[in-house]
């Protein structure tokens, strides 16, 4: 069973490489995205915003208090970037087996114009059944966004619509809402799970 999960999550990262080929990968996190902000994300106790997740309940930075959680910021009309990294992390969860179930994951929306909470309920049902997805108002996002220090900008195409600019690595934060560190965009399974088990032994060190 995970072995085919695996090779689910593969098909649709593979999927999304072909379909950028059309697209143009640089548009959304390529040498045409913003350049990240260095500084280190706050304490998400110290955040505030509101949000709603794909099941339509109020959440905000509470909600990744109390379990070490994981952050990614996208939309569901990425080409590129959005379904890779997610189905990188669905991996990474199922490699976790059930220490995934410990943890929180969240996929914010730089993009909710868009990604209404039923647009991400039915993106998300294609990955991990962890990961969460989030969106709500367009200030409540700048203000997530500002919170964790990653950006995002609208950036119109030629055919008059729109594609999103947006940080591309993952957050990681221990259980007690602490910044970790960052997983970056395509990183190795053989160095991401490391980190992803580092958040993990510090809650389990709390605990003794």
């Amino acid at each position: 069973m995970k072995r085919r999960k695996l090779l689910t999550y593969s098909a649709i990262g593979a999927g999304a490489i072909t379909l950028t080929l059309s697209v143009g990968w640089w548009q959304v996190d390529g040498p045409g995205a913003p350049e990240q902000i260095s500084k280190r994300p706050m304490a998400l106790s110290a955040m505030e915003f509101d949000l709603l997740d794909h099941e339509g309940n109020e959440v905000g930075p509470d909600a990744l208090i109390g379990r070490p959680s994981m952050v990614f910021f996208g939309f569901t009309y990425c080409p590129d970037v959005c379904p890779t990294t997610l189905a990188d992390i669905s991996g990474w969860l199922d490699e976790l087996g059930e220490q995934a179930g410990g943890m929180n994951v969240a996929f914010i929306t730089v993009d909710p114009e868009r990604d209404t909470v039923e647009a991400m309920e039915n993106y998300v049902s294609n990955f991990h059944p962890s990961i969460r997805g989030w969106t709500g108002p367009e200030e409540e996002i700048a203000r997530a966004v500002a919170g964790f220090r990653a950006s995002y900008e609208k950036v119109p195409t030629e055919n008059g619509d729109y594609t999103m600019n947006h940080t591309a690595n993952v957050f990681l934060f221990d259980a007690k809402g602490e910044f970790v560190t960052n997983i970056d965009y395509h990183e190795s399974r053989e160095f991401a799970l490391p980190k992803i088990q580092r958040a993990l032994d510090i809650e389990a060190e709390d605990m003794t």
